[in-house]
């Protein structure tokens, strides 16, 4: 069972104790990520998470912050996503107090130094090379930018080149001073440790600051589609990425448990609907799933799949089929119970990992959502049935507007022949 108190000062701290581990997870979200960038600044929130492990006036370089965590064999980490930014160290329970003074020392002591962030320009720049020069890895960041096109949402998290290479050390620290505060925070704590020592460590390493309230996003407003979108990214490869997607509900509404159920039975495991018939039966490609992007305001349903460039027509048409025959019958009994009994077998087994129970409860927190945990979310799923599944399916999955992003050597001469199977 998990305690959620809040201080004097609008920061969020979450304790979840667990008498059967040895370890200890310290978990800290900021309320900032590439939503919150302009296209002049786009990637400081990622930029500004990597200076994090930079040095600090304690700690000057990054060797003094990572051997000091590795010596006690701890694993930690950092991420920036669309809609906040985390940092997190694991270690044997022992060691949480230094665990805490580094993650402490690295979020409040920073020095930014213009050495510093000239060089890891470079690395970024490199980062975002790695992701672009790997389909499999750019297919999402490629496809969400057209299907959040014109929006925040649509921005890169990395940000475009120019920005990393030319954005100042002034604008970096404005940034940071503008958005990294204790308001701003959520602050977790999951596995093996005495909560009123943990609560007089926390107080004293991330201490009471003047009260600000968490940031707010400005709502956005999605336009309706008349017809559908295409980007085709020409690369020469053997294989083919597909990623096709509609808009769907954001992960604070109602609807988001649907659209996950939905997903997980059309293409969550090796025994779903597209698997089978476009993998096992037609042999139309490697692999394929389906998933949702899950962000507030709007979620992105997709299905993804690496083709074998000669079947990639057959395959995007038999793919239509398969989602239009769905909307049609929907989920029968047998197929719901296996995708319902699928989710929670994985959740439970995620939620066995204190790091990833944890995530799971700052991560609703971070966007301002009550807080469900397991057994609730778990007693929603139970309740959904196959009508609302297919009636979800039939308002999502509207053909006009489809979003259909393609890496391969294909063209934009190409684009009416993909089309031509969208609009059928």
């Amino acid at each position: 069972m998990y305690k959620r108190l809040v201080r004097k000062d609008g920061t969020v701290i979450i304790l979840l104790p667990k008498k059967e581990t040895k370890a200890v997870t310290l978990e800290l979200l900021y309320k900032v990520g590439s939503r919150q960038e302009n296209p002049a600044n786009n990637g400081a929130s990622h930029f500004v998470e990597h200076l994090m492990f930079k040095g600090t006036h304690r700690r000057p370089n990054t060797a003094d912050i990572s051997r000091e965590l590795d010596a006690v064999g701890a694993e930690y980490n950092a991420f920036t996503g669309k809609e906040y930014t985390g940092y997190y160290v694991t270690a044997d329970s022992r060691h949480f107090l230094l665990a805490a003074d580094i993650l402490s020392d690295m979020l409040y002591n920073s020095k930014f130094e213009k050495q510093e962030i000239d060089r890891e320009r470079g690395v970024i720049v490199e980062e975002i090379n790695m992701y672009e020069d790997n389909p499999i890895m750019y297919i999402e960041d490629a496809f969400e930018e057209l299907i959040f096109a014109e929006t925040k949402l649509g921005q890169s998290i990395a940000g475009p080149r120019e920005n990393i290479r030319n954005i100042s050390r002034r604008a970096l620290l404005d940034y940071y001073q503008k958005y990294y505060y204790n308001g701003n925070m959520v602050i977790g704590l999951a596995g093996k440790f005495d909560q009123s020592k943990a609560l007089k460590v926390i107080n004293q390493l991330f201490p009471l600051a003047k009260k600000k309230p968490r940031l707010k996003y400005q709502a956005i407003k999605f336009a309706e589609q008349p017809s559908p979108q295409i980007r085709i990214i020409n690369k020469s490869s053997e294989q083919v990425q597909l990623m096709l997607g509609f808009l769907s509900p954001d992960n604070k509404d109602k609807k988001f448990l649907l659209s996950q159920l939905l997903a997980n039975i059309l293409g969550g495991s090796m025994s779903s609907r597209l698997f089978l018939s476009i993998r096992e039966r037609k042999g139309l490609c490697y692999f394929i799933r389906s998933g949702i992007s899950g962000y507030q305001d709007s979620s992105a349903f997709y299905v993804r799949a690496g083709l074998n460039k000669l079947k990639i027509y057959e395959a995007l048409a038999a793919i239509r089929e398969e989602l239009d025959n769905f909307k049609q019958s929907g989920p029968d009994k047998d197929e719901l119970e296996k995708a319902k009994e699928n989710m929670r077998g994985r959740l439970i087994l995620k939620m066995e990992e204190s790091g990833n129970h944890l995530n799971f409860l700052l991560g609703q927190e971070i966007i301002g959502q009550k807080i469900k945990d397991v057994d609730q979310k778990l007693k929603e799923l139970d309740k959904i049935s196959a009508s609302q599944v297919r009636d979800l399916a039939r308002k999502v999955i509207d053909w006009r507007q489809s979003n259909l992003t393609i890496i391969g050597s294909f063209n934009q001469s190409d684009k009416n022949k993909f089309l031509n199977i969208l609009n059928k």
